[in-house]
């Protein structure tokens, strides 16, 4: 039994067509208690295909008809999953002062202003200095960025890139990530196993174990577990093996919010 699922999109995302209705319904089925609904907002995306904003006065009016409708049989949590990039601050800001939300994931999807995704940011570039660029600009975003709970699917850049694997070392970037890890800890934010690593044929969520375990012995805390489920047929897939990861890298609990402050459930 699995509590909390805490990486959810619904059709309000651009790239997800499940009603925010089925996501919560499959839910329920799956006996979780919690389950944070974290749909795209990414200023300036470079890909004009996927714009990923959202009419939010529009979501609330669905996201608070869902709420009362399941109150009694699951505790649904207002999440967000913005795209941060360093030029889109005061958006973010002004975005943030208009809604209330209880949970919010920190994510780059573009980097120096070039889509992940589509392949673009990777043109021109060997493996090594395009994973290591990733990297800076992800020191950078926690640096100087803080209004968030945890940094997304920290080392996403390997899900993508045109190179004959796909493989991302921890020992490779032992020092740059150690360095973000240090920087999210000591702003008492926290990161999150994403488990769609599997989906995408990684064989490992993300980060993966050796990042988790650093992370651990740095001194982090604050972790979730979240499957990026744009499918009802995703929710929890592979929690079975994130929960073992977490064991095995010596945590006993998993981070839950309520109102954007950490608490923690056993495993």
């Amino acid at each position: 039994m699995f509590f909390a699922d805490y990486h959810v999109h619904t059709s309000f995302s651009s790239d997800c067509q499940e009603s925010m209705e089925n996501q919560i319904q499959k839910a329920i089925e799956l006996g979780l208690k919690e389950i944070a609904l974290t749909d795209h907002v990414d200023f300036d995306y470079p890909d004009p295909q996927f714009p990923f904003m959202i009419d939010y006065d529009k979501y609330m009016i669905e996201f608070d008809r869902i709420k009362e409708k399941y109150k009694d049989k699951i505790n649904i949590i207002l999440g967000v999953e913005i795209g941060y990039q360093p030029h889109i601050v005061n958006e973010l800001n002004d975005f943030f002062s208009k809604y209330n939300f209880q949970f919010i994931i920190c994510s780059m999807h573009a980097c120096d202003r070039l889509d992940l995704y589509n392949g673009d940011f990777f043109k021109g570039k060997e493996q090594k200095n395009a994973y290591l660029r990733y990297f800076e600009c992800v020191l950078d975003n926690v640096k100087k960025y803080n209004y968030y709970d945890v940094y997304g699917h920290l080392d996403y850049i390997n899900r993508y890139g045109n190179y004959e694997n796909k493989i991302l070392s921890y020992e490779d970037y032992s020092d740059i990530i150690d360095t973000i890890l240090k920087t999210i800890i000591e702003a008492g934010k926290g990161i999150e196993i994403n488990t769609s690593g599997f989906r995408y044929g990684l064989g490992h969520p993300s980060p993966q174990f050796a990042i988790v375990k650093r992370y651990k012995e740095l001194g982090g805390e604050i972790i979730t577990v979240g499957s990026d489920a744009h499918r009802k047929e995703d929710i929890c897939s592979h929690f079975d093996c994130a929960y073992e990861m977490l064991k095995k890298a010596g945590f006993s609990k998993i981070t839950v919010f309520k109102n954007r402050k950490a608490s923690f459930v056993n495993i």
